[in-house]
């Protein structure tokens, strides 16, 4: 059983964390999921628990999950641990967990695998990762049945939370709670179809605290490092334009193009920006709620309310003439009629 946090109400580090130092470890693990940070964490965990550092040459193998086969699997498997608790296999980024066929990998090849996880030696701990799984495969199956299988989904906001300010003070330095959930909402972490994770969010964490030369870190440091994605760049300079600071919407747009983004990607996003807007501007004015619209719309409460403000500044008829404009745009650069520069200058200028 997948020991998704959602579903569970305990994150899988946390559930992993513990049945490690419980000794309640199965010999056959899969460990899949957004959070590819966790998912590396947790693994390194295991390898430290399991096996001894003065051997980790000779009794932790790692398998290229996308050219791994039956054979080597089995034979990394059946090789004695030399001087460590237990021999650790690790097939990492197992391309035959997701959806489809993995080149190379038969369903010949498949069945023999899937007999050979129900008969691991007791001696050896079989680690599979992967980013995605097709939960519908007998691969998957087998594994659940056999083995232990833990889902690294996204952080609770309140664990989210609490890793920033553990990083924050690990680094020698506090933040706010209200800087903290700025970050959070800045960044998009939740924001649906994001691309947003901890990987992002560690090296942003790191930027700030370089950036702030006192001990408390800035809402202000946040904001000048945060790197988030296309998708949250387009949120801060469409929120710059709604406080009135058109000069700091043209840097973040200037620095969107010259840093090679796409500008058919980048037109897509600014479109979907004013339909939020509008939307949030339409249901708002129906009596919904942010926590209503919130489920509506699949993003961050900090976002709406955001958007709420700019939408505040104007009527459903002007949102829906700078929606029309936003596609209007989007038209005269995909048919050439304007230089895409220009056009979204153009665009800044004319909100």
């Amino acid at each position: 059983m997948a020991n998704k946090s959602a579903a569970a109400g305990e994150h899988a580090y946390k559930k992993i964390d513990k049945d490690v130092r419980n000794n309640n470890i199965k010999n056959l693990l899969l460990l899949f999921g957004r959070e590819e940070f966790l998912i590396h964490w947790a693994v390194d965990m295991l390898v430290k628990r399991y096996v001894n550092e003065a051997c980790r040459d000779m009794d932790f193998s790692r398998i290229d999950g996308a050219s791994a086969t039956f054979e080597k699997i089995r034979n990394d498997c059946e090789t004695l641990p030399f001087l460590s608790e237990r021999r650790v296999v690790l097939v990492s980024d197992f391309k035959l967990m997701e959806e489809g066929k993995m080149k190379g990998f038969d369903e010949a090849e498949e069945r023999r695998l899937i007999d050979y996880l129900k008969h691991i030696p007791e001696y050896c701990l079989l680690i599979i990762t992967s980013g995605s799984v097709d939960k519908r495969k007998r691969i998957f199956k087998a594994i659940a049945e056999a083995g232990g299988v833990y889902e690294f989904g996204e952080l609770d906001e309140k664990s989210l939370k609490a890793y920033i300010e553990k990083r924050f003070r690990e680094a020698g330095k506090t933040a706010n709670p209200s800087v903290v959930a700025g970050l959070i909402a800045a960044s998009g972490y939740y924001d649906k179809d994001t691309d947003y994770t901890l990987y992002n969010l560690e090296n942003d964490i790191k930027k700030a605290v370089a950036y702030n030369e006192g001990p408390d870190i800035s809402m202000e440091a946040v904001e000048k490092t945060l790197s988030g994605n296309m998708d949250t760049d387009v949120f801060a300079m469409i929120d710059s334009l709604g406080r009135g600071r058109k000069e700091e919407a043209y840097r973040i747009l200037h620095n969107l193009l010259v840093s090679g983004e796409q500008v058919y990607r980048l037109l897509a996003l600014l479109c979907s920006h004013f339909e939020i807007i509008l939307s949030v501007k339409e249901m708002k004015e129906e009596g919904k709620s942010f926590s209503e619209m919130k489920d509506i719309l699949g993003i961050h409460e900090f976002r709406i309310k955001k958007a709420a403000a700019f939408a505040e500044k104007h009527s459903v008829a002007r949102l829906r003439r700078i929606l029309q404009e936003s596609y209007e745009i989007d038209k005269s650069i995909k048919t050439g009629l304007l230089e895409p520069s220009l056009a979204l200058e153009l665009f800044i200028a004319e909100i």
